[in-house]
């Protein structure tokens, strides 16, 4: 991919998330900005992964993942889940486990449960849908990416 096409899609700011599974009796995780909403009723969400990453197969194979949406003072935690060893991503994270078997980062800002309903093959990535099973959310600010850079909003939306 050309380093201006890079550059034009980081105009688009985003979420960060740290998107979690389970996949044969191993705790898979990682940073993802690529995260959607895409229904309501059903509640479904998406999010994508490239397909040569070393934690395709948890992801695409599993029963599902949950998404943790990431506070703006977690910028240390998103780098953290970005690179490393499975046990170098997890370590010293305040983690509950689901009755899904997926780890829920405690002090995310949103989380979402869910059980994958289909992956789509979109280029050099895979999409992952999948149907909100449970939720919750917290009021803080979230931690937003945008032109390879990590911030939060100036001020509170009204």
């Amino acid at each position: 991919m050309s380093r201006e096409y890079r550059n034009a899609l980081s105009c688009f700011a985003t979420g960060v998330t740290v998107v979690t599974t389970q996949h044969e009796q191993t705790d898979w995780g990682m940073t993802c900005n690529s995260f959607a909403s895409v229904s309501l009723e059903p509640r479904m969400v998406l999010w994508s992964i490239r397909k040569n990453a070393n934690s395709h197969v948890a992801f695409t194979q599993g029963a599902g993942y949950t998404v943790n949406v990431l506070t703006a003072d977690q910028e240390a935690l998103a780098l953290q889940f970005a690179k490393g060893s499975l046990d170098e991503r997890f370590a010293g994270v305040d983690m509950q486990r689901l009755d899904s078997g997926r780890l829920k980062l405690n002090q995310a800002l949103a989380w979402f449960d869910c059980s994958l309903v289909q992956v789509v093959s979109a280029g050099d990535h895979d999409i992952l849908l999948g149907e909100v099973q449970h939720f919750g959310w917290s009021d803080q600010s979230p931690l937003l990416f945008a032109q390879s850079k990590f911030g939060q909003m100036a001020s509170s939306l009204v």
